[in-house]
C-alpha cells in the first residue's frame, strides 16, 4: 500500500472524531483563499467543505496573502486585485445562509508608503470591499536564515521600527482599522515596542508570534518557550493588543505533523500544544483571545474538524462567558463582524 501524501483528504481522513458540543456559535478570524499552493486550490468551495464538516463556523474573516494580485498598474495598487477577487467570494457566501459567511476582510497594504498612495488604496479597499473590509495586515516576519522555513517572512529588516511604518499604523487607527501581524518569536520584543508606541492602533497578534521549530531553532523549544511565556506577559500589559490562537501547526513550528504518516488526534494536538494556549489565555483573559483555524496552511498538518475538536478539549473547564467569547465574542467586536 503507497503511503497517503500529508495534507490531502485522504491522509486528513484517517483520523475521524464525533463532533464535540456541535452546536457552539463560532467565528473563524482567519483563513486563506487561493489558487495552486501546496499543490491544491482553497477557494469558498473548499472552505465550505471544512467550516460545514460538523463544528457551527457562522462567520469567518479572510486573512491577506498576496494572492489573485494585479499584474498591471502601479505596484502599489496591486493588492487590489486580492481585494476584487476576495469580495466577490465574500458576497456569494452571503446568499446561502446555511454555510459560513466570509464577513470580513483584512487587506494588505504596505504601511510605508507615503500618506498619499497610502490613503488612496485604503479608499479603493473600503470602496471594493462594500462593507466587509476590516483592516490591514503588513507583516513583520523576517529570520536571519529563510532556506530553513517552508513559509519564509519577507518583511524588510526591523520593520517596526521604522517611523514611516509607524505613521501608517496611526493611519489605520485615524481610520478605525484594525492592523493584523506575523512574526516570529525572535521579533515578539520589537513588536512590544510598536505596540507600547502606538497605543491608539488595535493590533492582533497572529499565530502565537510563531514560535519556530526548525533549522537551527529545531532543538531549542523548551528555552524558547521560556523566553515566549516572559514575552507573552509583557505583550499582555499592552491593552491595544489582541491575539488569535491557532497557526502553531505550521511546518515551521517544528512539530512534524506534515510529515508523519498520519495526521493528529485532537487529544494529540492538545498534548503538544496546550501549555502555549493556556498560558496566552491566562495573560490576555478570554476577551482579548480568539480561536483561528489559519487554514488551509494548518490542513498540511491536521483536518479542520480536529483541530476545533482540540480547541473544544482545551477549553473543557471553561465558564459559558470564557467560551463564548474565545469562539465568537472577542472575534465578533475586535472585527466588528455584527450583522
Amino acid at each position: 500500500m503507497s503511503k497517503l501524501e500529508p495534507g490531502t483528504e485522504s491522509w486528513l481522513e484517517q483520523v475521524q472524531e464525533d463532533i464535540i458540543d456541535p452546536d457552539r456559535p463560532i467565528i473563524d478570524p482567519h483563513h486563506h483563499l487561493w489558487k495552486k499552493r501546496f499543490g491544491r486550490d482553497y477557494l469558498l468551495e473548499e472552505l465550505w467543505r471544512d467550516t460545514g464538516s460538523g463544528h457551527n463556523v457562522l462567520k469567518t474573516l479572510f486573512m491577506e496573502c498576496s494572492a489573485f494580485y494585479l499584474r498591471e498598474g502601479p505596484e502599489y495598487l496591486r493588492p487590489l486585485g486580492e481585494t476584487t477577487y476576495i469580495s466577490e467570494l465574500a458576497k456569494a457566501s452571503a446568499e446561502d445562509e446555511s454555510k459560513a459567511t466570509v464577513a470580513g476582510i483584512i487587506a494588505h497594504a504596505d504601511l510605508t508608503l507615503d500618506a498619499a498612495k497610502l490613503g488612496e488604496l485604503l479608499d479603493k479597499h473600503t470602496d471594493i470591499c462594500a462593507g466587509r473590509f476590516r483592516g490591514i495586515r503588513h507583516a513583520g516576519a523576517r529570520d536571519k536564515r529563510p532556506e530553513d522555513l517552508l513559509i519564509p517572512g519577507q518583511a524588510p529588516a526591523y520593520l517596526y521600527g521604522k517611523e514611516i511604518f509607524r505613521a501608517g499604523l496611526r493611519s489605520l487607527a485615524g481610520r478605525n482599522l484594525t492592523y493584523d501581524t506575523w512574526h516570529y518569536h525572535h521579533q515578539n520584543l520589537d513588536f512590544i515596542d510598536l505596540a507600547q508606541a502606538i497605543p491608539e492602533c488595535t493590533m492582533i497578534l497572529d499565530h502565537f508570534g510563531t514560535p519556530l521549530g526548525v533549522g537551527t531553532y529545531r532543538n531549542c523549544r523548551d528555552e524558547i518557550f521560556q523566553e515566549w511565556k516572559t514575552e507573552m506577559r509583557r505583550l499582555a500589559k499592552c491593552p491595544n493588543v489582541y491575539v488569535k490562537l491557532g497557526g502553531l501547526a505550521m511546518p515551521d513550528n517544528g512539530f512534524g505533523w506534515h510529515k508523519a504518516d498520519r495526521p493528529p488526534s485532537s487529544d494529540e494536538f492538545v498534548a503538544a500544544q496546550k501549555r502555549y494556549y493556556l498560558h496566552m489565555i491566562e495573560c490576555f483573559g478570554p476577551e482579548r483571545c480568539m480561536f483561528e483555524s489559519n487554514f488551509p496552511v494548518d490542513r498540511l498538518s491536521i483536518s479542520y474538524p480536529v483541530l476545533w475538536n482540540a480547541f473544544k478539549k482545551l477549553t473543557a473547564d471553561f465558564s459559558a462567558d470564557e467560551k463564548q467569547a474565545l469562539f465568537y465574542g472577542t472575534a465578533e467586536r475586535v472585527y466588528a463582524l455584527t450583522d
